[in-house]
């Protein structure tokens, strides 16, 4: 992993608004994560979809805090966490991680959105977060790899309507958005991660391949910009660093039936209720 980012890579991403980092986390760390994901009943049985208007449904988990896991040790160490507050310029926390499964066939889509199109319900008063997507399996334009418009979040936070359980931008925008600006195909390897900011419209295809797309996403947000008023995720936590040779072996495995509680429940993830309000 990188020690740190570059002043080059940190123009990028405020000039793109995402940054692609290839073989971020080295081909153990990945492997244990895939292994684990696989092997973890917890995980899987917490999963609840969300209709992409499309005739599918995205699969995911969700969790607030890193938790003792893998995907716990992965959320905190410290070249991650040090480059996105490189981004953003103080310290930040974990806001939350997700799981999403576009398992082989029948992974559904996402719509074209923000993440800060849902995250402003929830009372975060500035877009000062940042997303890593963390490519557990390949992902392949075949299946359903995310897609990204660059420079978008110059845009700022655009309105959101609600298409099946999901939060999607007006098409007739989108039409004229996407006349302007480039749409990128973000094709990543096992370990690769792509660091993007809450406004950048992003969405993904179904998968209608043989192969899994699983992704592990995990969102943080600026110490300072923790939410006004209670929400289904956390507010400002300290967060515990850990070092980048001890993440392999550290949390081995997934969730524990102990542990079941850490995860979100469907009903309890209300950004798109709110949107609906």
């Amino acid at each position: 992993m990188p020690a740190t980012l570059t002043p080059d890579q940190i123009t990028a991403y405020h000039r793109d608004g995402f940054l692609l980092l290839p073989g971020f986390f080295a081909g153990p760390v990945i492997q244990e994560v895939r292994r684990s994901a696989a092997d973890d009943e917890v995980l899987d049985k917490a999963a609840f979809g969300r209709p992409d208007g499309e005739g599918g449904s995205v699969r995911l988990s969700i969790w607030n805090h890193p938790t003792d896991t893998i995907y716990g040790a992965v959320a905190r160490s410290r070249s991650l966490v040090e480059a996105i507050e490189a981004l953003i310029g103080e310290e930040i926390y974990h806001y939350h991680s997700k799981m999403v499964m576009k398992d082989a066939f029948v992974g559904g889509a996402w719509a074209w959105h923000q993440d800060y199109g849902y995250w402003y319900q929830n009372g975060v008063l500035r877009p000062d977060l940042c997303s890593a997507f963390i490519a557990v399996d390949p992902c392949t334009r075949e299946n359903g790899c995310l897609q990204v418009i660059r420079g978008s979040h110059h845009l700022g936070r655009l309105d959101h309507q609600v298409t099946g359980g999901q939060a999607g931008i007006d098409p007739e925008r989108l039409e004229a958005i996407s006349s302007r600006l480039e749409t990128i195909h973000v094709v990543m390897a096992p370990g690769d991660v792509l660091l993007f900011h809450p406004n950048t419209l992003h969405r993904s295809d179904q998968n209608r391949s043989a192969d899994p797309r699983w992704s592990m996403i995990c969102c943080y947000n600026a110490a300072s910009n923790s939410p006004y008023k209670e929400s289904h995720h956390p507010g400002y936590t300290s967060l515990s660093r850990l070092e980048d040779d001890e993440i392999a072996g550290r949390f081995p495995g997934g969730f524990t039936d102990a542990e079941r509680g850490a995860l979100m429940q469907g009903d309890a993830d209300r950004s798109v209720e709110a949107l609906r309000a």
